[in-house]
């Protein structure tokens, strides 16, 4: 049986994967980036985000990105003979990943039930915008809606400003890393009850999950949160900065920290200020507290700003774009930009793995996404099916 090139604590894992776009296939990939094997089931036309820009010789960097090191095979699910396919396959696999809207999988005589009955040690994990239950459970949902719905929006971006999406698909992101570990969870009991299970995750649960203390707050102050910028609700100073020529963030989180901070940029007399003396009075006062410090901190640029910070042990970091994020020494020390290679080639660069873990090699590459159907006559030879 072919094994991903990935080293990885999964090494020995086939996962089956029926997801499409970015949710699904980013708990895959990362599934993939611990060692397990994955094997993309796609429809005839192929996941939607083939057809998403950007383009590299007419091949999408979004697909790329999310489905590297997979391999490809079209079923078509509503098919009799492709099905029977995909169960000869799940009869090896160890997981099976779908992301489509609740009662497809019935509907494609697939549902977690029989295939529960079929493969008692088969873990089945779906993604769905509103999960297996509830009045919702059958609604279509996009990262955008659910970021709405759970309440992240009404705390991103500006007090009377439109409402905004948070930067990164993280709807989606977050439900596909909580896939992930709901996964492992279920791996893990699987070991002592040799029993498989249904992992079932809503994207607009993890939303509500990583509302952090926006939730606490409003139950014990019977207020609603409200958008803040870059500020942070519980402490102060906690935001962004602006200086001569760019703009910092600075994050003093307790007392000594900000008298560290006012002694830095020359500003003793706000340590004993009765307005910012203690956490609590600096957060009524924050939008005084900004005036001081800028006043100051605009006499200077950034990058003297932050050597400074550093000395007083002031935790302080840059405003970075994409760029500026990407070329850090600390990310590129820590392989967090490896390289898509196809035929010895490199075609494109993307994000590493985060997940570091002894004993276990961090390549500087990834496999090329596959093309689509690649690897169906392998695929079928190496489980000994005949195509029916």
């Amino acid at each position: 049986m072919k094994n991903n090139n990935m080293e990885g604590p999964l090494k020995k894992l086939l996962i089956i994967d029926l997801t499409r776009v970015l949710a699904g296939p980013y708990a895959t990939m990362v599934l993939s980036d611990m060692g397990a094997r994955v094997i993309k089931v796609e429809p005839p036309d192929g996941d939607d985000s083939r057809k998403f820009g950007p383009f590299i010789k007419e091949k999408s960097t979004y697909f790329s990105s999310l489905n590297r090191n997979k391999e490809s095979i079209v079923l078509n699910l509503k098919e009799k003979g492709d099905r029977k396919i995909l169960l000869k396959m799940l009869s090896m696999a160890d997981v099976l990943v779908e992301n489509y809207r609740p009662g497809t999988m019935e509907k494609l005589k697939l549902s977690h039930k029989s295939l529960q009955k079929k493969f008692p040690k088969l873990i089945i994990a779906s993604c769905s915008g509103f999960g297996q239950t509830g009045p919702w459970a059958k609604k279509p949902a996009y990262d955008v809606i659910v970021q709405a719905l759970g309440g992240i929006m009404s705390l991103t971006g500006y007090e009377k400003q439109p409402p905004v999406r948070v930067g990164s698909s993280i709807g989606d992101i977050c439900a596909g890393l909580f896939t992930t570990i709901g996964i492992q969870g279920a791996l893990i009991a699987r070991q002592s009850s040799n029993k498989g299970t249904v992992v079932d995750i809503s994207m607009l649960d993890c939303q509500i999950a990583i509302l952090e203390n926006a939730i606490s707050r409003y139950y014990s102050e019977k207020k609603i949160p409200k958008k803040l910028g870059s500020r942070h609700p519980s402490i102060c100073p906690f935001e962004a900065y602006e200086c001569k020529d760019n703009y910092i963030v600075i994050a003093a989180g307790n007392n000594l920290l900000f008298k560290n901070l006012c002694n830095c940029i020359g500003a003793d007399t706000l340590i004993n200020d009765p307005r910012f003396k203690e956490n609590d009075q600096r957060l009524k006062n924050a939008n005084k507290l900004k005036v001081y410090l800028e006043k100051r901190l605009k006499m200077k640029n950034s990058s003297y700003w932050i050597k400074q910070f550093e000395k007083f042990g002031v935790p302080v970091g840059k405003v970075n774009n994409v760029k500026e994020a990407i070329n850090l020494k600390q990310i590129n020390s820590r392989n967090m930009i490896v390289k898509i290679k196809k035929n010895k080639i490199t075609t494109l660069k993307v994000s590493g793995n985060p997940i570091k873990i002894k004993g276990y090699k961090d390549l500087k590459y990834r496999n090329d996404a596959p093309e689509l159907n690649q690897d169906k006559e392998r695929i079928l030879k190496e489980f000994n099916i005949k195509e029916l």
